[in-house]
């Protein structure tokens, strides 16, 4: 049975459910369909049904964010069909490392990488994503040969006590909080950074307020951990029953109408909760490669290694530009913008050294020459 048209004030209108044959109109054909108003638990069933689209279209997303652990063997086999054509249009960065560094000669490589999944293995507290001391080497090797920048989700302060690093740059809450070594000669050997970028700071008593409001609501489903990252926020969801994800994504959409200013994004089984400026992940390497003095030099090689899907905000400003290289950090194939993949932070470890050594026997090489 066909839904027919309504006509209300003169507007045409399909109601989201069919109208009966015997309908108003046939009861009682005095009645003019202009005049006709829709009944109240109509429209209200139209937002239902929107919500429950827009709510399914979430808990959707985050499956696939977080991908089945059982596999049949024809699925495996198939998967594993996928990956190897995976790794052909994304080659291991460390197989093909020499092309790598033979697109750098005459070139400035600049460093950026993401933190969690990328320096770090992706913990269930993320409390706990602590660096080993030997990533935190080859990270501090790295940026002793090339301008280095760790640009991530965390607020600045929860990754700075993570690295511990002072002459990197810092580009945290998705690069909404930018900062470098400080140029000042009185902080020039301690730990004092100076701010460079921060483009939402009018957002910072929303940000603060929606996020007493959600460690308050989501008190009723076991295993939310809301992380407040300064000029965003983070709604974890790691070590939520599946079945409870549909009711966290209805309540922090409930949540969010309240605040048009803000908008819902996703990460690796996280809800991210941003301001709706133009400013991503890409934008700060942008700003960052400005700052360093290469905005439109071509004497640059900007390499961006990170796991995540805000990564690849960076990824496409690096494929749009033509220049230099995304490195995606996965174990099974994704859609992404990236050149080149690794597997796990281990690897990102072993490609910052054989980097830097790189680096340093050419630096030798030119000065017995």
């Amino acid at each position: 049975m066909k839904n027919q048209n309504v006509l209300v004030s003169g507007i045409s209108f399909r109601p989201t459910v069919p109208l009966p044959n015997s309908s108003l109109f046939s009861l009682f054909p005095s009645i003019s369909p202009a005049l006709v108003v829709l009944p109240k638990s109509l429209k209200k069933l139209e937002f239902e049904n929107k919500a429950t689209k827009i709510n399914a279209c979430w808990v959707d997303s985050m499956r696939a964010s977080s991908p089945t652990r059982v596999r049949s063997a024809a699925a495996s086999l198939s998967e594993t069909d996928e990956h190897s054509s995976w790794i052909t249009r994304h080659p291991s960065a460390l197989s093909m490392f020499h092309q790598i560094v033979n697109a750098s000669k005459g070139k400035q490589i600049v460093m950026f990488l993401d933190y969690d999944g990328t320096l770090s293995p992706i913990v269930e507290d993320p409390d706990r994503a602590v660096m080993t001391n030997e990533m935190r080497e080859a990270v501090r090797d790295a940026a002793q040969c090339f301008p280095t920048a760790i640009v991530t989700g965390r607020c600045y302060d929860k990754v700075y006590s993570f690295v511990k690093l002072a002459d990197l740059y810092y580009a945290g809450s998705h690069g909404m909080d930018i900062k470098g070594p400080s140029k000042n000669q009185k902080y020039k050997n301690s730990n004092k950074q100076s701010v460079l970028c921060q483009p939402a700071s009018e957002f910072l008593p929303m940000i603060e307020e929606v996020y007493k409001t959600l460690e308050e609501k989501t008190k009723s489903i076991p295993g939310v951990r809301v992380e407040n990252n300064k000029f965003c926020l983070s709604v974890h969801f790691r070590c939520v029953d599946e079945k409870r994800w549909g009711a966290l994504a209805e309540l922090v959409g409930s949540v969010l109408n309240e605040y048009p200013k803000l908008k819902l994004t996703q990460g690796r089984k996280v809800l991210e909760i941003r301001p709706t400026i133009k400013w991503d992940k890409g934008r700060a390497l942008e700003f960052l490669l400005e700052a360093l003095g290469y905005a439109n030099s071509k004497d640059v090689l900007p390499v961006y290694i990170g796991d995540d899907r805000t990564d690849e905000d960076a990824f496409k400003v690096l494929r749009d530009r033509g220049q230099g290289f995304g490195i995606l950090v996965s174990k099974i194939p994704k859609e992404t913008n990236a050149s080149y993949s690794l597997r796990e932070p281990a690897e990102v470890e072993d490609f910052l050294r054989r980097l830097v050594e790189w680096k340093r026997s050419s630096h030798r090489t030119r000065m017995m020459a």
